[in-house]
């Protein structure tokens, strides 16, 4: 069975992504709403969304085509508002400057945080649109900002990557109550490529490596860019904590929110091909099969400039 896909922002879904969809037998359609600064709203937005009779048609239409739906999102601020820090301000992280801070994240040493978080993920997992055929997988990521994970005492312990792994398995671990066959991903993103030695990954828990920080112009693997290398590396060290079967590449070279500067209007967009299939080679060299790409930005505003975006051939390097 063919492995990967593309992610869109949800407001982009329509009739033409879902025809290109078909044709190029993508097998799985990610959703993913903004993150940054606006992801807890962006995150509401898509629960709304999920709702409306227009949407559900939409994505009814994609997995008629056999075609998986999943969401992809930053999700911790929504799981655990800054309105719940009046009343438990030792559930939010404490900041480099040894304060309670309700900005990103939590304190993954309190166990009352986690099982709220895991708690509302269970609801959201309920909430999200994804039609008859559910992947079962699910992608509720951490806050997307640079090193904003908790300094306490107990977290400071802890690597970043440790942090959220503790996190995660808690995650998964409440989803696969409601569903026994629920995964929950790690984002190997950021500040979170190193590899957990102090926590394990809990049954249910799969690896999903986003090399944002890279070259995106040159291979990750025999590149002369240190960040590439880098990156490279730190990809054959996770397989090895977390296993290839179920790992999933998420890279960026059909990005075009990134080439635009996450600015609109969109960028006129043309792939780097010749890196996009060497990188695709890659993965598939170390056991990885399902790669998927960010292709946002590519929607019926770009189109309305451009015409049909060029995805030079993304479909022909998957398998």
């Amino acid at each position: 069975m063919r492995q990967g896909g593309l992610i869109i922002h949800p407001e982009e879904l329509d009739e033409v992504w879902i025809s290109e969809l078909k044709r190029m037998e993508i097998p799985t359609l990610g959703l993913h709403p903004v993150g940054g600064a606006d992801a807890a709203d962006s995150f509401k937005a898509q629960i709304a969304r999920s709702k409306d009779p227009h949407f559900r048609a939409l994505v009814d239409q994609v997995t008629a085509a056999g075609i998986r739906v999943e969401h992809e999102m930053h999700a911790l601020r929504y799981f655990l508002p800054a309105s719940e820090f009046e009343k438990h301000p030792d559930w939010f992280r404490v900041d480099e400057k040894g304060e309670r801070n309700p900005d990103r994240n939590c304190c993954v040493s309190n166990t009352d945080a986690l099982d709220f978080i895991a708690e509302r993920a269970a609801e959201a997992a309920k909430a999200l649109y994804v039609g008859s055929s559910p992947s079962h997988r699910h992608f509720f990521w951490t806050d997307d900002s640079h090193d904003v994970f908790c300094h306490c005492k107990e977290c400071s312990r802890l690597t970043p990557s440790e942090q959220q792994l503790k996190l995660m398995n808690a995650i998964a671990s409440r989803l696969r109550k409601d569903d026994p066959l629920a995964s929950q991903s790690f984002l190997a993103y950021d500040v979170c490529t190193e590899v957990p030695k102090k926590i394990e990954p809990a049954d249910g828990v799969f690896l999903e490596v986003a090399p944002m920080n890279r070259d995106i112009h040159k291979p990750l693997s025999g590149s002369d860019d240190a960040r590439n290398t880098a990156r490279a590396k730190e990809i054959r060290e996770l397989l090895a904590c977390f296993g290839r079967e179920n790992t999933k590449i998420l890279d960026y070279w059909l990005d075009n929110s990134w080439f635009s500067g996450w600015k609109k209007p969109p960028k006129a967009f043309s792939p780097d091909v010749p890196v996009m299939k060497a990188d695709i080679e890659f993965y598939h060299s170390l056991g990885i099969r399902d790669v998927t790409t960010f292709a946002c930005y590519l929607g019926e505003d770009y189109r309305a400039l451009y015409g049909l975006p060029d995805l030079g051939g993304f479909e022909n390097m998957i398998r």
